[in-house]
Protein backbone atom coordinates (compact mmCIF):
# COMPACT_ATOMS: atom_id res chain seq x y z
CA UNK A 1 0.00 0.00 0.00
CA UNK A 2 2.45 2.55 0.70
CA UNK A 3 4.81 1.13 -1.92
CA UNK A 4 4.26 4.54 -4.11
CA UNK A 5 6.29 6.29 -0.94
CA UNK A 6 9.23 7.67 -1.02
CA UNK A 7 11.88 5.61 0.84
CA UNK A 8 13.79 8.86 1.39
CA UNK A 9 11.37 10.61 3.32
CA UNK A 10 9.76 7.55 4.75
CA UNK A 11 12.08 7.90 7.38
CA UNK A 12 10.85 10.44 10.44
CA UNK A 13 14.44 12.72 11.05
CA UNK A 14 14.35 13.09 7.34
CA UNK A 15 10.70 14.07 6.72
CA UNK A 16 10.84 16.52 9.71
CA UNK A 17 14.47 18.13 7.96
CA UNK A 18 12.27 18.35 4.93
CA UNK A 19 9.23 19.70 6.59
CA UNK A 20 11.34 22.21 8.01
CA UNK A 21 13.27 23.65 5.17
CA UNK A 22 10.15 23.42 3.31
CA UNK A 23 9.17 26.88 5.18
CA UNK A 24 12.43 28.55 5.38
CA UNK A 25 15.17 29.22 2.52
CA UNK A 26 17.78 27.99 4.85
CA UNK A 27 18.66 26.63 8.45
CA UNK A 28 21.36 25.40 10.42
CA UNK A 29 22.84 22.69 11.74
CA UNK A 30 21.51 23.39 15.19
CA UNK A 31 17.86 24.36 14.48
CA UNK A 32 17.57 21.37 12.68
CA UNK A 33 18.96 19.11 15.41
CA UNK A 34 16.66 21.49 17.97
CA UNK A 35 13.35 21.05 16.19
CA UNK A 36 13.96 17.43 15.34
CA UNK A 37 14.64 16.10 18.85
CA UNK A 38 17.89 14.36 18.07
CA UNK A 39 21.38 13.69 18.18
CA UNK A 40 24.09 15.01 16.41
CA UNK A 41 25.31 12.04 15.03
CA UNK A 42 21.78 10.69 13.88
CA UNK A 43 21.07 14.29 12.35
CA UNK A 44 24.20 13.88 10.37
CA UNK A 45 23.23 10.78 8.97
CA UNK A 46 20.06 11.79 8.03
CA UNK A 47 21.26 14.98 6.32
CA UNK A 48 23.92 12.64 4.31
CA UNK A 49 20.98 10.86 3.19
CA UNK A 50 19.42 13.75 1.82
CA UNK A 51 22.50 15.13 0.33
CA UNK A 52 23.24 12.03 -1.54
CA UNK A 53 19.79 12.11 -2.83
CA UNK A 54 19.90 15.31 -4.00
CA UNK A 55 17.57 16.64 -1.89
CA UNK A 56 19.04 19.32 -0.10
CA UNK A 57 22.59 21.35 -0.46
CA UNK A 58 24.84 21.51 2.30
CA UNK A 59 27.15 24.58 2.46
CA UNK A 60 29.41 24.72 5.41
CA UNK A 61 31.20 28.01 6.34
CA UNK A 62 32.72 29.94 9.20
CA UNK A 63 31.18 32.40 11.68
CA UNK A 64 33.47 34.02 14.27
CA UNK A 65 36.14 31.39 13.80
CA UNK A 66 32.84 28.58 14.67
CA UNK A 67 32.11 26.04 11.79
CA UNK A 68 28.59 26.22 10.70
CA UNK A 69 26.65 24.41 8.07
CA UNK A 70 23.44 25.73 6.91
CA UNK A 71 20.89 23.66 4.72
CA UNK A 72 18.66 24.70 1.63
CA UNK A 73 15.85 22.64 0.47
CA UNK A 74 16.83 21.83 -3.78
CA UNK A 75 14.29 21.94 -6.52
CA UNK A 76 14.49 18.00 -6.43
CA UNK A 77 14.10 18.14 -3.14
CA UNK A 78 10.95 19.91 -2.97
CA UNK A 79 9.08 17.86 -5.67
CA UNK A 80 10.06 14.95 -3.37
CA UNK A 81 8.19 16.42 -0.34
CA UNK A 82 5.23 17.50 -2.78
CA UNK A 83 4.78 14.24 -4.60
CA UNK A 84 5.32 12.71 -1.04
CA UNK A 85 2.58 14.69 0.48
CA UNK A 86 0.43 13.94 -2.55
CA UNK A 87 0.63 10.53 -1.89
CA UNK A 88 0.01 10.74 1.89
CA UNK A 89 -3.07 12.54 0.96
CA UNK A 90 -4.16 9.90 -1.90
CA UNK A 91 -3.46 6.94 1.18
CA UNK A 92 -6.01 8.94 3.89
CA UNK A 93 -8.57 9.61 1.12
CA UNK A 94 -8.01 13.68 1.28
CA UNK A 95 -9.61 15.95 -0.60
CA UNK A 96 -6.31 18.06 -2.19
Amino acid sequence: MYDDLDPVLNQQVRLAVVSILIKVKKADFTFLREQTRTTQGNLSHQLKKLKESGYIDIDKTFENNYPKTYCRLSEKGRNAFENYVHQMKKYLNLKY
